[in-house]
């Protein structure tokens, strides 16, 4: 991480890249990194609309680096706007190398999601407290 560039928003979820979510050069599925940020946009969305939310879409994530073995993935999450029963999120997942306290950008990407009432239908995002 440079000096100027850090991560955008709060952070929402740590985890740990293990073995088991690697291919046989140790990088990364990219589809791990990208449940971990779906993850972290559901937790930031739910307790926004105080309550159930899905994933409606995620607008165009290009990776710029591997996330390798051992290191910590942070995802970062911020809320950019809120819609009728929408919450737009824009997530970032960054890299904090194994055992050091450097940190790089792996990639990023709008998530859109939407609240549920009890029956699965969309419901109103309830006005911030």
């Amino acid at each position: 991480m440079t000096d100027n560039e850090r991560p955008a928003g709060e952070l929402t979820l740590r985890t740990l890249a293990m073995p088991g979510d690697a291919n046989a050069a140790g990088d990364i599925f990219g589809g791990w990194v990208m449940a971990q940020m779906d993850l972290a946009s559901g937790i930031r969305a739910a307790e926004r609309a105080h309550g159930r939310v899905v994933t409606a879409a995620v607008k165009e994530m290009a990776f710029q680096l591997p996330v390798k073995i051992g290191d910590t993935l942070c995802v970062y999450t911020d809320i950019v706007a809120v819609g009728r029963t929408s919450i737009t999120l824009s997530v970032e997942s960054w890299a904090q190398r194994y055992l050091t306290p450097h940190m790089e950008k792996v990639t990023g990407a709008t998530f859109v999601m939407v609240a549920l009432d009890g029956d699965g239908k969309p419901k109103p995002v309830p006005a911030e407290e």
